[in-house]
């Protein structure tokens, strides 16, 4: 199979992630957040990275229910910082908190993440919505990643057998 280049090496943990995962619809909210979260983590690393630390974030992050990250504290994001097995960044765990905080806020009462996120079409457009809303570290580069990631617009590469056009 011809893969996205990021995802053409020897690496089986990407390679199954591009095949199974990549730019497919998730239409579980809580799949969504947590997708939104790791781009925010992925921010200036590898996807590699952050993939490999997935389950960690998973366990540290109460599983990205966003309900639960929304009740952590400041004294949480400190001990976060000791946890080796994540990326210790205090900007991007504390948004992460901060984002939840929003998130269980806005979307009961506006409807599902879900419709809102695949109503975008671009990463600058959501990246402004959200700053609008109050997100922290969500610029148009991690949102357009973002949108590509869960099948909102193309995030295959033209050399890709699962391109779509």
């Amino acid at each position: 199979m011809n893969r996205c280049l990021w995802a053409s090496g020897g690496d089986e943990l990407l390679r199954d992630y591009h095949d199974n995962e990549f730019g497919k619809r998730k239409n579980s909210d809580a799949a969504l957040f947590e997708k939104l979260c790791l781009e925010c983590f992925q921010a200036g690393l590898s996807w590699r990275t952050v993939l490999y630390k997935r389950e960690a974030f998973r366990r540290a992050f109460h599983g990205f229910i966003p309900q639960r990250v929304a009740l952590m504290t400041e004294r949480d994001a400190d001990t976060l910082m000791t946890n080796s097995a994540i990326i210790r960044n205090r900007r991007k765990i504390d948004a992460v908190i901060h984002n939840a905080r929003l998130h269980t806020l806005q979307f009961p009462t506006e409807g599902s993440f879900s419709d809102y996120v695949y109503r975008f079409t671009d990463g600058a457009a959501l990246s402004l919505d959200l700053k609008r809303r109050g997100y922290r570290f969500l610029g148009p580069t991690i949102c357009e990643s973002f949108l590509g990631s869960v099948g909102a617009i193309e995030g295959h590469e033209p050399c890709c057998d699962l391109f779509k056009g």
